[in-house]
């Protein structure tokens, strides 16, 4: 999947991307309830996400999703939120990394992923928490001032040439 992350990302928008990947999960106990402080014993799976970003000079968005076979281009302010329901997710993690005082600019983007969509295992987490890292990873957001609690790992990174 890294392959084929890169090839696209390269057919799109050149040379210079890094890698992130970010796995699904599975709650062996605890569904829906780790955000009303409930307990939860989440465990990853071998399936995920993996992206390929690279900043852009500009304040757009410009991703593209190679499952899908589908590309979104936004802003980052509030009223650019894009059409694509897929996109959405990309552009919550910025506007929360916004909220949180991190400075966010344009990025180009292609992910693609083997968690099952739809099937509980968190693909839309694994795609928030892969976009979370990257941007604080590449631009000036700078991990201290995003709060990241200290349980989470980051996922893992490769440099694209």
């Amino acid at each position: 999947m890294k392959e084929q992350v890169s090839k696209k990302f390269q057919e799109l928008y050149g040379e210079g991307a890094v890698l992130f990947t970010s796995p699904g999960r599975i709650n062996l106990i605890g569904e829906h309830t780790d955000y009303n402080g409930g307990f939860v014993f989440p465990g990853a799976v071998d399936k995920g996400i993996v992206a390929a970003i690279r900043l852009n000079g500009t304040d757009r968005v410009r991703a593209y999703a190679l499952d899908l076979g589908e590309s979104s281009e936004f802003g980052l302010r509030e009223e650019d939120k894009p059409a694509e329901s897929w996109a959405r997710y990309i552009f919550g993690v910025c506007r929360e990394v916004q909220k949180r005082g991190g400075k966010i600019g344009g990025f180009d983007t292609v992910f693609a992923g083997d968690v099952p969509l739809g099937a509980g295992m968190s693909s839309s987490a694994a795609l928030e928490s892969t976009y979370a890292f990257a941007l604080n990873a590449c631009s000036a957001a700078g991990s201290t001032s995003l709060n990241w609690p200290r349980s989470v790992r980051p996922p893992s990174t490769t440099t694209v040439a």
